[in-house]
């Protein structure tokens, strides 16, 4: 299994690979062009789409039950195509329109068609192979088709449910796909979800500074005194910031550990039961990226944070063998 991992990662190979890679948002241009090609092949371009923009995703993949490996890159690819829609349309309008394809593609799903769109397609089989709430994927359709108008969050509370209704229900659906119907699990997807949720903005905290938008709810940067011009213009060295970001880091890991808790119920004994184990390993790199931000003195732009975490195909493995995360 641990080769498995590393032959996913790259590390498997004679020397060692420099593994540096920043947020980036695809581009237009590679994605009209890789859709075209991805309809001959619909589970190849899903599993590509995972691997380039979802690494961590990718690195838990060999995890799953060979049989459920397309239907996962299938839900994981349509998570990373509706949480890049923002980044690869001009304005909201065409977002809201591509928002629609998919409201349809699902409904068409449902009655066991697809439009001509590799995601799509990979879905629809998915659908065949295991029961796919419909309702999960018109959750997550919905919040993001709200982020287009509104990008930013004042509270806590709003973001909380935004995260419910994207990483949250995300999870829900590889619940639904490897048939674990179970009121623990799905409480401890639930803040596992949101945990994710916010660490991966914090991530990208760096990016969107640049762009000018600031990703920590204006409740906790307001509390600190944060001018999020100065953050936009100074990064790190803006007044409150450190403030800021270990506040919403807090918050993160009081979800990760009450995700945790929720083991200790029904006679799990702390541990993930083995049928779970695919999808509660991706709270391995999220407990990881926590930790090396406390490291960093809770300074979001530190460049090392700003890579990949070389050791998390070793601490997805040990996950594995402990049994947590």
């Amino acid at each position: 299994m641990l080769r498995r991992i590393l032959v996913a990662s790259g590390q498997c190979a004679t020397g060692s690979r420099a593994l540096v890679t920043r947020f980036r948002p695809t581009s237009r241009r590679t994605y009209a062009t890789d859709t075209d090609s991805g309809i001959a092949n619909p589970a190849a371009y899903c599993k590509d789409l995972v691997r380039k923009h979802d690494y961590e995703s990718f690195l838990t993949s060999p995890f799953y039950p060979k049989a459920k490996q397309d239907a996962y890159f299938a839900i994981k690819a349509f998570a990373v195509e509706l949480a890049t829609v923002q980044e690869n349309v001009s304005n909201s309008m065409i977002g809201q329109m591509r928002m629609q394809f998919w409201k349809d593609a699902i409904k068409d799903i449902g009655t066991g068609k697809s439009p001509k769109h590799p995601i799509a397609l990979a879905l629809l089989r998915a659908s065949e192979t295991a029961n796919l709430p419909a309702y999960h994927f018109k959750r997550i359709i919905d919040a993001r088709t709200a982020e287009l108008e509104t990008p930013s969050h004042l509270t806590i509370e709003t973001l909380t449910s935004h995260a419910e209704s994207t990483s949250s229900t995300v999870l829900y659906l590889l619940l639904s796909l490897l048939s674990l119907p179970s009121s623990a699990l799905s409480h401890a997807a639930s803040h596992l979800g949101v945990a994710q949720s916010f660490t991966t903005l914090l991530r990208a905290l760096p990016y969107h500074a640049t762009k000018g938008r600031m990703v920590i709810p204006a409740e906790i940067t307001a509390k600190h005194g944060v001018n999020q011009e100065e953050v936009f213009r100074r990064g790190p060295g803006a007044e409150g910031l450190e403030d800021a970001v270990f506040e919403f880091a807090t918050i993160a890991n009081d979800h990760l550990i009450t995700a945790r808790e929720m083991f200790n119920q029904e006679g799990m004994n702390g541990l993930i039961p083995d049928a779970a184990l695919p999808i509660f390993l991706s709270g391995v790199p999220t407990a990881s990226y926590l930790s090396r931000l406390e490291k960093a003195n809770f300074n979001a732009f530190e460049p090392q944070l700003q890579v990949r975490d070389w050791k998390i195909p070793f601490k997805i493995w040990s996950g594995y063998y402990k049994k947590k995360f």
